[in-house]
């Protein structure tokens, strides 16, 4: 579902918009330096909010009143200034409820700033990883990762041309009071990675969410976003980490370790060993099948043999029967269901996601 309900984008001459029922205005969208500055008290460490390979974010209050989050790119080589803003200039007519609007940026000099509207409930990761945090109850779970599912499959399907998020982890899903998922940092990636010379920083960052594929050839597609989802999904059914912090290169990945007890989830209905202890078995079992199984077609080795996003969202809202995972479905759909995709629901879901995952593992 899309619609930027609460964002305050504002951009210069616009395109057409990629589809209906986005929300857009027409006043500048450009700030300067100075003006971001006094917005977040000199970048004061009071307002900074997190740090990391790309940079600084600091939170800011505009003239207007509305709370910002103002991500300070490390000055360095890489794009020139009509490139960066061509790329933003993209990502920020994007408005969906379940993706980190883009409100504005800084372009001036070596100076590169972008500007976010502020998600006030910290990440994923915090809540689900954070020491002494509550346990995540399995309705927050799957709230998130269908959220987190909207908002690719509508990267995805639904932008032409398509925005790749190059960097799906749980620091990435920004959380509002409701524990509504909302994807950060989508189509930036590279902006972050072209000005950033410490990129071995940048991939230790993602270690452990990387699709296979990506990691021998360097090549990022659609397919490794929905890799990377998948493994966040792991992270929502185990509770575990996709690295452990003590964990050695040669240990085990997430999916590694997860791939037998996936099996053996979508074989036997045993979901020992795999699921949250936390949850304490507090959970609608046919949602747990579903995610299980998404996550095992997600985290398929063969890129071409995993779901499109929009199919994961089907699949995780009881909406098709799970043989769709494995049925190729056409880009520009990620919210239109088709009469013929209903036809197999009488058959053993569980059987057919199986099959393909068998095969995938000879």
């Amino acid at each position: 579902s899309s619609g930027g309900t609460g964002s305050n984008y504002s951009g210069g001459e616009l395109l057409p918009p990629p589809s209906p029922g986005l929300a857009f205005s027409t006043a500048k969208s450009t700030f300067t330096y100075e003006e971001l500055a006094r917005a977040t008290d000199g970048f004061s460490d009071a307002n900074l909010l997190g740090q990391g390979g790309f940079g600084y974010v600091h939170r800011g209050i505009l003239p207007n009143g509305k709370e910002v989050a103002v991500k300070q790119l490390k000055a360095g080589s890489g794009q020139g200034e009509r490139e960066f803003q061509a790329e933003v200039e993209i990502i920020s007519r994007v408005h969906h409820k379940h993706l980190v609007s883009l409100v504005g940026y800084c372009s001036t000099g070596f100076q590169r700033l972008l500007v976010y509207e502020f998600v006030p409930n910290n990440t994923l990761e915090f809540h689900l990883h954070g020491n002494g945090r509550p346990t995540m109850d399995w309705p927050t779970r799957l709230r998130i990762a269908l959220g987190s599912a909207k908002g690719l499959a509508y990267l995805h399907e639904d932008c032409h041309p398509k925005i790749i998020h190059r960097d799906i982890k749980a620091a990435n899903i920004l959380l509002d009071f409701k524990f509504e998922a909302k994807v950060a940092d989508f189509g930036l990636a590279k902006i972050a990675s072209d000005l950033n010379t410490h990129v071995s920083t940048r991939v230790m960052g993602t270690f452990g969410y990387l699709a296979p594929e990506y990691a021998a050839s360097g090549k990022l597609t659609d397919k490794s976003d929905v890799f990377s989802y998948g493994v966040m999904l792991l992270e929502l059914l185990t509770g575990r980490r996709p690295v452990d912090k003590n964990q050695t290169y040669m240990d085990d990945s997430l999916v590694e370790w997860a791939r037998p007890l996936l099996m053996r989830a979508l074989e036997e209905n045993n979901l020992d060993s795999l699921i949250d202890p936390r949850l304490q078995n507090e959970f609608d079992p046919s949602e747990m099948t579903r995610m299980v199984a998404c996550a095992a077609a997600c985290t398929r080795h063969s890129a071409k043999r995993r779901p499109r996003m929009s199919q994961v969202v089907r699949a995780l809202e009881g909406d098709v029967s799970l043989a769709d995972l494995n049925e190729g479905v056409r880009p520009g759909h990620s919210s239109v269901y088709s009469s013929h995709e209903r036809w197999i629901q009488s058959y053993n879901s569980n059987f057919f996601i199986l099959q393909a995952y068998q095969e995938e593992t000879e």
